[in-house]
């Protein structure tokens, strides 16, 4: 057994005793108690652990930098390695690492949990370029997520460390950024225009990027090495023996000795599948060393890549030779290089392993099918020496991930041969995301032509996600040898593929129609490529233009413009509101040192609580057998309903919720039971133990279930007004149609977590969770254990994002936590991974809307009947108060006379559905969008002309009986028409589809009207305590949660104007329920005018005491006033109640008001789309959004920006995908995908509305949280406008059906062509599907 030497931030660690089963990220957070690298997935798939891992080469006398996923790095593999984490590079107590500073400067951290991650990557790059571009800054962020921000403020802050976005002042005008777009706008940066300022951050304050001050690789570990040759290494633990060869003869030895050992060289596939699958390999081989197998080397037919060669370093060594050989012989190098950049992200790439992705056998890989089109071939070597060269091709690969290498065998190294000046090679991938995804269906073509370009001599065509391998089509590859490029070759091709890749229905990863609709689009792309290359295209005799565009999209470089009013010069400097003043934990978010309920320091005995769920979505249990989790050594007990001291049930509005069930599982991921351990690893190991009997029952999973079977939570809830029969009866014309909506997951980058400490007297229970509403969880845990509240305390630090999704699952783990911890009397934490999380905790609601609708010719709305189904669950949760959200919201911006709208709540045996950004309007205006846009289409007049003529007015009644008043919804619309320059680009975008047949554009504008409030009246209150103490310094707390909204800062912001202090002085620690009693939850947009109103009050009562000290020193400071109010005995401390008695709805009697007021805005946006593939991409998007007076520019446009790319994912991107029988499928970022940096529109301009106070919020101001995420769908709506272009090219006008999310498989299905026809959609019922969606 070797000791275990690695450096980590400088320091030197030695651990003999090292446990070889343990990631890096496990190490640094439980070993070195460095908890900056978060756990955010486990899976390498988020980014939130990144680190650099450094390492000298002694031979070459070079250092290297890459950035890794902690999460999956096993820690044995950094022997004499420097690893440097987020603590490592700055801190607040010493100095900010430019880049830590610069995305805290630049707005760039939100609830921070993401922000290490992205800071570690972005520093990467600088070790290894310290003047980057910023397409070397995107493709460096491919592999972190962030799903607060929307990425702009990232990676504009991140744009100042490059050479083109410094500032040179070399214009005559100064500072390049102080200009004037054609709208007459400020386009970046210039202090104001007419009181309209648009400078967010100042980027000339930033401190100086210098490399030199970067933290130097260890001289000790340079010396070690230089003194020491590389040696086998061994770390044996308890259960696995870990191995790391530094020779192939080593490598074989190993394999001679332990045949079924598991090689790895990034672990990013092994690491996988340990943690989710419950693989378990007893001994592991590490490549990463051998020296024969990482040489890269060029011989006359082509080039030699090591097996162990990562991604990284194939990658730049294929483009250098690109750039020093002749063209002709590296136009397969092109398409690795292509495909390369879109494999995973960087921290997968610096350690993935050629070799890896070869044996591992993918039957998706990105790689093997331009090796098998390439004609690349491998050498093997067995254990006794013999060598052997084998093609890549349909006889190597035998099943799913199984291959013809024989058993003594291991791979050593792969060939690519050259190409030739007659050859052409190209490779494709079509994903559910561009960046960072697995591909749906890849391929790889290679033609290769005689000395005259006139016939085929050679044809590979390889596909990958089309079988359980990688699969050449050799019938149709060998149809076309000796054939002319031709019209004639292209439609047999088609016919021949479609024959031979064809899947049958309900086939392994589903999609089946357009994954057999790709291999025809993209040997389409690739026969129009070629024949260009041979110029020998006549466009007079094809139907096909030689003008369109068949390459995948490229970005432009980001451009942005963040319009909003300045805070007058005359008004006070201590009166913060109204500044863009930066997040006020964003330095210690980018530096590592904010604290998470995960980082909170393990206490003496506590225990760690892993869940035992259930794997069958409705089934009784039979039985439960925990003796071999018990056996397990480290196990403590097994926590069931039996535990339970109190109520087994809870529930928000029915209590229909079990901590611990019982009897009937009604859902996968329904917790029966949990394992309490010594740590995480441990319980989790031992949960995996527990073994439990079924007797399955019938299941519910979609909504179409539901209503065939007619089960319901609830009665319906209708909302109507007018006379509905009426109105259609005067209507010129009646449309009928429907529309789904799918599910979103929340993401929260912070799953939920908590920490239960038993206090030892009276019940008393101390519980630090991750939640929007700690009296929730108080109330939970309280009825859980039997105990009154005031034994229960919550404490709230910080969220990790929350979106809703923390609402009220956070009291329901809480609650098992606190039963675990008062049987055992142990403090007892519980935090869910990712794929627990996501399979558990449920979504924002799927909804099916049918419609009839009645209208006139030119354009107005009579008449509207509207069901809304909606996904509830398998319990109630908030699911009525999302109906009747839903339902208030179906009106979106219209005002119909004659309206009846009807909401059905569904039950379902899937995880209860629950609280999301936008709590239900969203998809009620979608469909109402969706009815309006039918509308346009079907009397073919313009939409927006629909919506101009439907809009509200001043004045009108909305469907629930409240009067519109304030609007400012027409000076929205007007000045988002006028700043997007909509008119002109429209013009563009119909002579853009008229040029091209492949690529079409759509331009679309959406407004939005949002009510703000709580629907249950009692929820809008809140209360605040400030503690002014004798320095003059406040403590201020509040009911509200800040979980990366800014709630805090804007708080110390209407503190500081009521104080009339700076903000400096002003501290809030936490949120807690000892200090703040029956608090609201954080959520419905309202929280910072419930909470802003409360602090007011607060801040007022300390004010109006200190007035006869300010007059009796009228000169004096702010602490003199305080120290003479203290020894004049006067309370400086105070609280603060509101209550918004506005809102007073009664829905019996549909009168009152739902919403003390509502927030405004419109949206445009302009995108393109890859009609043969369905691939898209957002080139423009404008918003102007009502604020009213802005607390806080900087963060409300963070807001708006976030909410829109959350809502650009629920639109376009994220899909929930479960089996039939109630599994989910997509957990985790490897198979769910939120948007990342590179999806956000190419331009992106935020304006808000100037002048527009609202006097029934604090300060003036609106809420943001919710309203700005609906103007997403203008993309979806561009996406619509763009297909409509491409059917009306194939001869299919007028209405056609689009649900959502517009995924790539929807948009390409909607653009029926000659691709598409070959493959009908079979008949619902004559087969079983992979996967249903709900």
């Amino acid at each position: 057994m070797d000791t275990f030497i690695f450096f980590c931030n400088g320091n030197k660690i030695i651990d003999p005793n090292v446990d070889n089963e343990e990631t890096l990220l496990s190490y640094l957070r439980t070993k070195l108690r460095l908890t900056g690298s978060k756990w955010g997935c486990a899976e390498g798939g988020c980014g939130a652990c990144t680190v650099m891992v450094s390492e000298y080469d002694p031979e070459h006398d070079e250092i290297s930098h890459v950035s890794v996923n902690a999460c999956l790095t096993p820690v044995c593999s950094l022997h004499l390695k420097a690893v440097t984490t987020i603590e490592g590079i700055g801190s607040t107590k010493t100095k900010l690492h430019p880049v830590q500073e610069r995305i805290a400067k630049s707005h760039g951290s939100q609830c921070g949990f993401c922000t290490p991650g992205i800071v570690m990557s972005m520093y990467t790059l600088l070790r290894n370029n310290q003047l980057p571009s910023m397409e070397d800054i995107e493709t460096t962020l491919q592999g972190n997520l962030c799903r607060c921000t929307g990425y702009r403020p990232i990676l504009e802050g991140f744009k100042t460390f490059t050479k083109k976005n410094g500032c040179c002042k070399e214009q005559a005008n100064g500072c390049c950024k102080s200009t004037v777009n054609s709208t007459g706008d400020l386009s970046e940066g210039n202090s104001s225009i007419n009181g309209i300022c648009s400078r967010l951050f100042e980027p000339e304050s930033f401190t100086p990027y210098d490399a030199t001050m970067d933290i130097i690789f260890p001289p000790e570990l340079i010396m070690i090495l230089k003194a020491s040759k590389p040696q086998f290494l061994q770390f044996i633990g308890k259960r696995l023996k870990w191995l790391q060869p530094v020779t192939l003869q080593q490598v074989l030895d190993v394999k001679a000795e332990y045949p079924d050992v598991k090689f790895t060289v990034g672990n990013t596939e092994v690491g996988v599948e340990v943690k989710f699958k419950n693989s378990f390999y007893p001994i592991i081989c590490s490549c990463t060393q051998v020296s024969e197998m990482n040489r890269l080397d060029v011989d006359a037919a082509g080039v030699r890549i090591g097996a162990s060669v990562t991604l990284t370093r194939l990658y730049k060594f294929l483009q250098v030779q690109q750039q020093t050989l002749p063209v002709e012989k590296c136009k397969s190098f092109v398409a690795f290089l292509e495909m390369i950049h879109w494999f995973a992200g960087d921290q997968i790439r610096n350690v993935a392993s050629i070799g890896g992705n070869i044996v591992t056998g993918s039957p998706i890989s990105d790689l093997v099918p331009i090796l098998m089109a390439a004609r690349a071939t491998i050498e093997l070597v067995s254990t006794k020496g013999n060598r052997r060269i084998v093609k890549i091709d349909n006889e190597f690969y035998t099943g799913y991930r199984q291959n013809a290498m024989r058993a003594d065998e291991v791979l050593s190294s792969v060939h690519i041969p050259f190409t030739n000046e007659n050859e052409f090679i190209y490779a494709y991938k079509q994903a559910h995301r561009r960046d960072d995804d697995i591909a749906i269906v890849n391929a790889a073509m290679r033609v290769r032509f005689d000395s005259s370009h006139s016939k085929v001599t050679e044809c590979s065509l390889a596909f990958g996600g089309m079988a359980a391998t990688t699969k050449l089509a050799l019938k149709t590859g060998k149809a076309v040898i000796g054939r002319a490029w031709n019209q004639s070759l292209l439609e047999d091709v088609c016919t021949c593929l479609a024959d031979e890749m064809s899947l049958p229905p309900g086939a392994p990863g589903g999609m089946v129609e357009y994954r057999q609709s790709l291999t025809l689009s993209f040997f389409f792309k690739f026969y129009m490529t070629v024949k260009n290359h041979l110029a020998q295209f006549d466009c007079k005799s094809s139907k096909h233009s030689t003008t369109d565009n068949l390459v995948a999209f490229h970005r432009g470089e980001i451009m942005s413009t963040q319009l909003f009013q300045e805070v007058p010069s005359n008004r006070s400097p201590n009166d913060a509101v109204g500044r863009p003043i930066a997040h006020t934990s964003s330095f210690q978010q980018a530096t590592g040192e904010a604290v998470y309920v995960d980082d909170m320091r393990s206490l003496q005995d506590e225990l760690f609580m892993a869940l035992v769920c259930s794997q069958h979505a409705h089934a009784n249990i039979i039985s439960v057998d925990f003796s071999k989790a018990l056996a397990l050594d480290g196990v403590h007990a097994y926590i069931d309903h039996k535990d339970v001291p109190g109520n087994n049930l809870i529930g928000v509005i029915v209590r229909d919720e079990e901590v611990f069930t019982k009897k009937e599982v009604t859902c996968c991921g329904q917790a029966i039971g949990g394992i309490v351990a010594k740590d995480r690893k441990t319980a989790q190991r031992a949960a995996k133990l527990v073994k439990i009997e079924y007797e399955d029952l019938e299941t519910i999973v979609t909504i179409q279930q539901a209503i065939n079977r007619q089960s319901y939570l609830g009665e319906p809830k209708i909302f109507q007004n007018g006379d509905i029969e009426e109105g259609f009866r005067k209507s010129e014309h009646i449309l009928e149609g429907e529309m789904r909506v799918g599910e979103q997951e929340h993401f929260y980058l912070e799953t939920n977590s908590c920490i239960v400490i038993p206090k030892g007297e009276k019940g008393e229970m101390e519980v630090y969770s991750a939640t929007q509403s700690p009296s929730d969880v108080q109330h939970d845990v309280s009825r859980v254990l039997g105990v009154p509240s005031n034994r229960v305390v919550v404490k709230v630090k910080r969220v990790g994002g929350g979106f809703g999704g923390k609402e009220t699952k956070a009291g329901l783990l809480a609650a098992r936590a606190a039963v675990a911890s008062h049987k055992l009397n142990r403090p007892i934490r519980c935090v869910l991974d990712r794929d627990e999380d996501m399979g558990s905790t449920g979504t924002r609601h799927a909804y099916l809307g049918r419609y009839k609708v009645g209208f006139s010719n030119d354009g107005r709305i009579s008449a509207l009947k509207l069901n809304l189904y909606s996904n509830g669950g398998n319990s109630v949760d908030l699911t009525f108060s999302v109906m009747f959200k839903s339902l208030s919201h179906a009106d979106c911006c219209y005002n119909i006379p004659n309206r009846k709208i009807t909401g059905y709540m569904c039950r379902t045996n899937i995880p209860s559905n629950t609280a999301f950004r936008g709590f239900g309007a969203p998809q009620s205006m979608m469909l109402m969008e969706n009815i309006v846009n039918d509308v346009a289409t079907f009397l073919k007049i313009s939409h927006e002309k629909v919506r101009e003529i439907n809009m509200y007015e001043e004045g009108d009644y909305t469907h629930y009986m409240q009067k519109v008043e304030n609007i400012t919804l027409r000076r929205c619309w007007d000045e988002c028409v006028q700043k997007s320059n909509y008119e002109h680009r429209k013009q563009k975008v119909v002579e853009f589809n008229r040029l091209n047949r492949w690529k079409k554009r759509g331009l679309y504008i959406i407004p939005t009207k949002f009510g703000i409030g709580f629907e249950a009246r009692f929820l809008n209150q809140a209360g605040a305590l400030v503690m002014v103490y004798t320095d003059g310094s406040v403590l201020l707390t509040h009911g509200g949660v800040e979980m990366g909204q800014g709630l805090h800062t804007k708080m110390t912001q209407v503190a500081s104007r009521e104080l009339g202090i700076s903000i400096d002085k002003i501290h809030i620690s936490e949120t807690s329920t000892n200090t703040v009693p029956n608090t609201s939850p954080s959520a419905a947009s309202t929280s910072s005018d419930l909470n802003g109103m409360a602090v007011r009050n607060a801040c007022r009562a300390i004010r109006e005491r200190l007035v006869p000290f300010k007059k009796d020193n009228p000169k004096g400071t702010w602490e003199d006033w305080v120290i003479s109010a203290y020894k004049k005995g006067v309370s400086l401390s105070s609280t603060g109640y509101y209550e918004n008695t506005k809102a007073n709805y009664d829905f019996g009697n549909n009168k009152g008001q739902a919403y003390y007021y509502y927030t405004y805005g419109v949206g445009v946006s302009e995108v393109e789309i890859d009609c043969l593939t369905g691939d898209h991409q957002v080139l423009r998007t404008d918003i102007v959004m009502d604020v009213g007076d802005s607390l806080n520019p900087a963060i409300d446009i963070g807001q708006i920006e976030g909410a829109f790319i959350q809502g650009y994912g629920l639109f376009t991107l994220e899909e929930h995908r479960w089996s039939p029988s109630g599994r989910l499928l997509t957990k985790g970022p490897g198979f769910y995908k939120i948007p990342g940096f590179s999806d956000i529109p190419v331009e992106f301009n935020v304006s808000l509305l100037a002048g527009v106070p609202n006097d029934s919020a604090v300060c003036s101001s609106k809420a943001i949280g919710e309203p700005p995420l609906f103007l997403a769908s203008s993309v979806f709506y561009a996406i619509k406008d763009a297909i409509a272009s491409a059917r009306s090219d194939a001869g299919v006008d007028g209405i056609f059906r689009l649900d959502s999310p517009a995924t790539a498989e929807v948009i390409r299905m909607a653009c029926v062509d000659e691709f598409t026809k070959p493959f009908p959609e079979s008949e619902p019922g004559t087969f079983t599907p992979f996967f249903v969606r709900s």
